[in-house]
């Protein structure tokens, strides 16, 4: 049984909640790329029914995917994304963008992303909301917010992001 980060005081842990495994990521992936069906998405993943049903109904419940019904007799359903879950897409654009320098085979990425707006083929990067500058790990300091604080996930990580907060506070 999988340990629960739902109450560690982190956007991180708290995502890694919803998003859970390998498995929920590609269920993702799929139906982003119009596999949108139980058998369908069963026959690409093979993965089990019921590893299948459990994940679409946290994902349905957690309201990333929307069930609607295509078919009553018998009752059969589309998974669609909502706009939560269209809002996970970044995400996944990033999880490849890293897939695909640092673990893609010897003939290269699997896939390519078409961006219909420039005409181009890209690779997600992670930019700034006011330049537009790529951010990297050299470049940023990880700062409390204004809903930080210590506790289980962030005993030590909490009081070191508050002091980092306040020294730029000082030195601002």
């Amino acid at each position: 049984m999988r340990t629960s980060l739902a109450d560690v005081n982190c956007s991180i842990a708290r995502s890694m909640e919803v998003m859970g495994d390998a498995w929920t990521a590609l269920i993702l992936r799929d139906v982003s790329c119009g596999i949108t069906r139980f058998e369908q998405l069963t026959e690409d993943l093979e993965v089990s029914r019921k590893t299948l049903a459990a994940r679409l109904e946290r994902l349905v419940s957690d309201g990333i995917l929307e069930r609607r019904q295509y078919s009553e007799h018998p009752p059969r359903h589309d998974y669609l994304l909502t706009d939560k879950g269209r809002d996970l897409q970044p995400v996944l654009l990033a999880l490849m963008a890293w897939g695909d320098r640092w673990a893609a085979g010897p003939e290269g990425p699997p896939v390519r992303v078409y961006h219909e707006a420039c005409g181009h083929h890209v690779r997600a990067v992670v930019a700034c909301e006011h330049c537009g500058e790529p951010l990297t790990e050299a470049d940023v300091v990880v700062e409390a917010g204004p809903g930080g604080r210590a506790g289980r996930g962030t005993r030590l990580l909490g009081p070191i992001l508050v002091a980092r907060a306040r020294a730029r506070e000082i030195a601002g």
